[in-house]
């Protein structure tokens, strides 16, 4: 029986979703959740319903999972536990220090519905996640580093378009060569934040805006841009459309460690993506798990997990057996 995917929320991510629900044979897209007028919305399948999230609700059995497509912001916090109180459901919530207490507040609904929700699942946090966690299991004398792009910061970009005199811009992270190759060799460097990424940002200037102070206001942002070393280009909206239209995004999560009786043996692990669409990508890790809900709610699980708690067998279409013959 095909499992009934809800969306919950149409913006990159929903779509993002919806796209590779195509891709996996197993599962069916039954209806898509929008804070907007529904009549004023269109989808990419055919037949399937567009409904109001006021009435989400009344859909509790005709979906299976439902994806969350909200921002960690102010969006997660408080719909995933609203609506694992009527569902099995699947977040992307990535505000890393925040993650324990999200935790708890699914987990308390969920638990108490009698249902399954998985939360912080995309590829940082996520599959990056699982990465450290597997590298510093097997390698546990050693060091953990994580470098995220060449890529659009998201939550970056929407801050360099609050400053004023903005009217829209684009901001890449970017890892300086030289600290990646200094753990890549193995010596274990100790790196400060300016060390490990730079920021470029691209900007369009409203007409008379100062530009000089945008760049500054930019530049000494706190919490996104003060302790990076930051370059800011003006250019027009054509150029951002023309050039930067684009997600793309990727990083790389690095153990360095030793083994032998005196720790004379050095091994690296290293796991890198690179995504021509974060949305699109992330989007695919959540379908993936949400396979993995529909499993264990089936089995008679319920309460919160992460990806860390996720076998990943469950995450394949493929039987235990194909996943022995092919995979093993």
């Amino acid at each position: 029986m095909s499992i009934r995917i809800g969306i919950f929320g149409y913006g990159n991510l929903g779509r993002g979703v919806e796209a590779a629900i195509r891709q996996n044979p197993d599962m069916t897209l039954a209806a898509v959740f929008t804070r907007r007028d529904p009549a004023a919305l269109t989808i990419a399948t055919a037949g399937v319903p567009v409904v109001a999230a006021a009435d989400v609700a009344a859909w509790t059995d005709r979906i299976d999972v439902m994806i969350l497509c909200g921002g960690s912001a102010t969006d997660l916090p408080t719909q995933t536990p609203a609506l694992a109180a009527h569902f099995n459901v699947i977040d992307s919530f990535d505000t890393h220090a925040k993650i324990p207490a999200h935790f708890a507040a699914v987990n308390a609904a969920a638990a108490a519905s009698g249902k399954v929700g998985i939360i912080s699942v995309g590829w940082d946090p996520g599959m990056f996640s699982l990465n450290r966690v597997y590298a510093s299991a097997i390698l546990p004398d050693g060091q953990d580093y994580t470098f995220w792009g060449k890529g659009v910061s998201q939550g970056h970009s929407d801050a360099i378009r609050r400053v004023e005199g903005v009217a829209d811009g684009k901001q890449y992270t970017i890892p300086v060569e030289a600290a990646l190759e200094a753990v890549r060799s193995g010596s274990e460097p100790t790196l400060t934040t300016r060390e490990k990424h730079t920021r470029e940002c691209f900007v369009v200037a409203e007409e008379g805006a100062d530009r000089a102070r945008i760049e500054a206001e930019i530049k000494s942002m706190p919490n996104y841009f003060a302790d990076y070393d930051t370059t800011v280009h003006f250019i027009t909206a054509e150029e951002l459309r023309a050039e930067h239209s684009g997600i793309p995004h990727g990083g790389f999560v690095i153990r360095t460690g030793k083994t032998g009786l005196s720790g004379e043996h050095r091994h690296v692990i290293e796991y890198s993506l690179k995504l021509d669409s974060n949305p699109e990508f992330t989007a695919s890790v959540l379908v993936a798990y949400a396979r993995a809900a529909h499993r264990l709610a089936a089995a008679g699980e319920r309460g919160c997990k992460t990806v860390l708690d996720i076998p990943p067998a469950l995450l394949s279409a493929k039987s235990p057996e194909e996943l022995r013959a092919t995979m093993l």
